[in-house]
């Protein structure tokens, strides 16, 4: 979790200008980390308004799911001073890796709950047994003892996380959790000292020890809706084998550089993003993009860090290291993803602020009623307690006030309410993993489930992105030129035409206009090679969705290439699937006219616009906004990037230009239009889960509150019901994974 310095263009500002060479980018540094010692929603909002307010943070976020805290701010903030900020609200930030963090706190939470059960099972059963009516020696002074040992030795992470919250003139479930359970402890205190009052020191035992339990369970519940994402983090190599004069050597991954050359032998795994310099071989990329067959590879073919080489040895030239890897980058994204929330999260975040000290009041307001009108309320308990076998509150003032007070600051505990929106989205990330969608921001998922336009780009998106040379009438001598100034060119087409020439010849001057081609000069003459102003004379190429480029020397023609970039073999299923959803699809492209509606009769695609600059696009979206409809923008070139900014939810193919990729709300690692759809489908999933976790969150506070406030719920039934209700909406969210 390291800090990252990026450029990102306020979304507004490329709304309102189309040009975006001429945006003013601010600098930015970005961090992710994780937060210690939070336990419920509460303890994250103080966390994240602790962190916004640092000097120049812009932007933070805090998720209570995966425990980790998003922030963007100018550059000169460090981590040490956000560290600070956490510290001063009594929690922990930390870089150390996530694994190692999740691993020590796994062992203690199971370490404290062998030793919670191991005292509190049979101090329960000695319990049941007094109330019975069996004669057990010293029982006051065992459950005294007893109770203590779990409260406040296996108990002891909950004391400190009611510490940090009291400490700090705030509140969290931990504090329901330490007043309930020691209100209950010191019973028996009050019991051994003669005081004429029922004991729960047992109570206060068994609360701890289920709370524990609890915690140990969605602990594990967590690590499994994060396991793909985790599993994304471990390709990531140690080491490489480079070749220095001829000899193999393993250098750490983090000494690798550009231009280095690296063997891989087959069944290892490729360590860097390069190009095959020799050898011939397949790729498994299934872990990166999910595709199950191998990738045949040979001399030029480019190869993805983290995927594996399967069946002969390849020497790889390296051109992408550290955070510039591809996996770096989906690694940095899913991190960034996972700090950040959606807008319904801030529904439940305002809640749970105010929703601890309100059942405080609640809880002394009912001990109190009950102190002062026990005859009246128990004479009306006791009748429904024929129906309801668990009502049991004792039949003395103070008894029964510091029952219902238990009961009550126990079955109020906000953890389901915390969880619910946040433990869906980890599933979704999750799911979305593995459908090869990386998604940047959290909002992103809930806006898409609203999508009623998409605006598409051709190729690279509609298209499988890979052009290649049909024909051409260039001469020989001048190709080489052309092919030579295409691979500065960051337009897809560039490397089909690039391919056709390997010789090195040094061009000057180049300048790529958008919308218009490439400009250079070579010996003093002037090339230009783009679109035809005239298409009329290649009408044949184009009906057959075929793209025209001209090369023009001193303003003379001197021939035409025909490039072909075949179609996606799902793009006409996902068109037909979207269509299906209501959902209406604008073919947006630069090319003409006559190739574009060849594509998009092939495809089904009713809206076709052609022949458009990137402010065109932009322009298209801004129109169907005005309608009311929210607009989905999917490309992966450099002249997309202004139009995914504009766009309600942009969408950027894995495969593209940087630039794209960064101005993109979600990023399909690899495919077209059909993750397109898989993206919305999982948006409208994700939703109806985070709806039904918020419903049943609420329901059950709204239920189990009065009914502990009415001493209807003994303080055990409702720590299995607090407990049991954060679990549900752990295994919910998790059926987003599994529908």
């Amino acid at each position: 979790m390291e800090r990252a310095v990026y450029r990102e263009s306020d979304k507004n500002s490329v709304i309102n200008n189309s040009n975006s060479d001429t945006e003013d980018e601010n600098k930015y540094v970005k961090f992710s980390f994780k937060i210690l010692g939070m336990t419920c929603a509460t303890c994250a909002k103080n966390v994240e308004r602790a962190l916004n307010k640092v000097e120049d943070v812009s932007f933070a976020a805090v998720n209570l799911a995966t425990e980790t805290a998003f922030v963007i701010a100018e550059e000169g903030v460090t981590f040490e001073v956000l560290k600070q900020a956490v510290a001063k609200v009594g929690y922990e930030a930390s870089q150390e890796a996530s694994e190692s963090i999740e691993q020590k706190r796994y062992q203690d939470t199971k370490r404290a709950l062998f030793w919670a059960l191991v005292i509190t099972l049979p101090l329960s059963i000695a319990m049941f047994l007094h109330m019975l009516g069996f004669y057990i020696p010293y029982f006051e002074v065992i459950e005294f003892v007893a109770g203590g040992v779990v409260i406040f030795y296996s108990g002891r992470s909950t004391i400190r996380g009611a510490w940090i919250a009291l400490s700090h003139f705030h509140t969290n479930m931990d504090v329901l959790i330490f007043l309930g359970a020691t209100a209950s402890w010191l019973t028996a205190g009050l019991a051994l000292l003669g005081v004429p009052i029922v004991s729960f020191g047992a109570i206060g035992a068994m609360i701890v020890a289920l709370h524990i339990t609890g915690r140990y369970i969605e602990s594990r519940l967590r690590d499994k809706a994060t396991k793909e994402i985790r599993s994304l983090i471990k390709l990531q190599a140690r080491e490489a084998r480079v070749i220095v004069e001829d000899k193999e050597v393993m250098v750490p991954i983090d000494a690798v550089k550009e231009n280095f050359l690296v063997l891989v032998k087959p069944g290892e795994r490729i360590p860097v993003d390069g190009v095959i310099e020799e050898g011939v071989s397949s790729v498994d990329e299934s872990m990166i993009t999910g595709e199950a067959i191998p990738v045949a590879k040979e001399k030029g073919s480019f190869v993805t860090g983290g995927s594996i080489n399967l069946t002969g040895p390849i020497k790889v030239l390296v051109t992408k290291v550290g955070d510039d890897t591809f996996l770096s980058k989906m690694i940095d994204l899913v991190q960034d993803a996972q700090g950040t929330k959606v807008p319904l999260q801030a529904l439940a975040d305002r809640i749970t602020l105010f929703f601890v000290p309100t059942i405080v009041f609640l809880a002394l307001l009912a001990s109190l009623l009950w102190y002062f009108n026990g005859d009246v309320f128990y004479s009306y308990v006791f009748k429904i307690g024929h129906i309801l076998p668990w009502i049991a509150v004792p039949n003395d003032p103070i008894s029964s006030a510091i029952f219902v007070l238990v009961a009550t600051l126990v079955i109020a505990c906000p953890c389901a309410l915390g969880l619910a929106t946040p433990m869906a989205l980890v599933a979704a990330a999750g799911e979305a993993y593995k459908l090869g969608l990386i998604i940047r921001n959290a909002e992103a998922i809930q806006t898409t489930k609203d999508i009623g336009v998409i605006v598409t780009d051709k190729t690279g998106t509609l298209t499988e992105g890979n052009p290649v040379v049909t024909y051409y009438t260039v001469p020989e001598d001048e190709l080489k030129i052309v092919a030579a100034a295409e691979r500065q060119s960051n337009h897809p087409l560039a490397k089909a035409i690039s391919a056709l020439e390997k010789t090195e010849v040094e061009v000057e001057g180049l300048e790529e206009r958008t919308g218009e081609g490439i400009f250079f000069k070579y010996q003093g003459n002037d090339y230009k090679v783009g679109k035809p102003e005239v298409t009329e004379a290649y009408s044949k190429f184009l009906e057959e969705g075929k793209t025209v480029v001209e090369v023009w020397k001193n303003g003379k023609l001197l021939g035409f290439i025909v490039i072909e970039d075949p179609i996606r073999s799902d793009s006409k299923e996902a068109v037909q699937a979207l269509y299906d959803e209501g959902i209406t699809i604008v073919m947006a492209t630069g090319d003409n006219p006559i190739t574009a509606k060849a594509v998009a009769d092939r495809l089904g695609i009713k809206e076709v616009k052609a022949g458009v600059h990137p402010e065109g696009k932009l322009d298209i979206i801004r129109f169907w906004q005005k309608t009311g409809k929210k607009v989905m923008m999917a490309g992966d070139g450099m002249n997309d990037a202004a139009a995914l900014k504009g766009a309600d939810v942009g969408v950027a193919i894995g495969s593209g230009a940087d630039l794209a990729i960064d101005s993109a709300d979600i990023v399909i690692v690899k495919g077209g239009l059909a993750k397109v759809a898989k993206s919305i489908l999982l948006s409208r999933k994700t939703f109806k889960v985070i709806r039904q976790n918020l419903f049943w969150a609420f329901l059950y506070n709204i239920v189990a509150i009065p009914m502990a406030m009415a001493g209807m719920l003994h303080p055990a039934i409702a720590e299995v019901a607090m407990a049991m209700s954060s679990i549900s909406v752990v295994l919910n969210s998790l059926r987003i994974k599994g529908d």
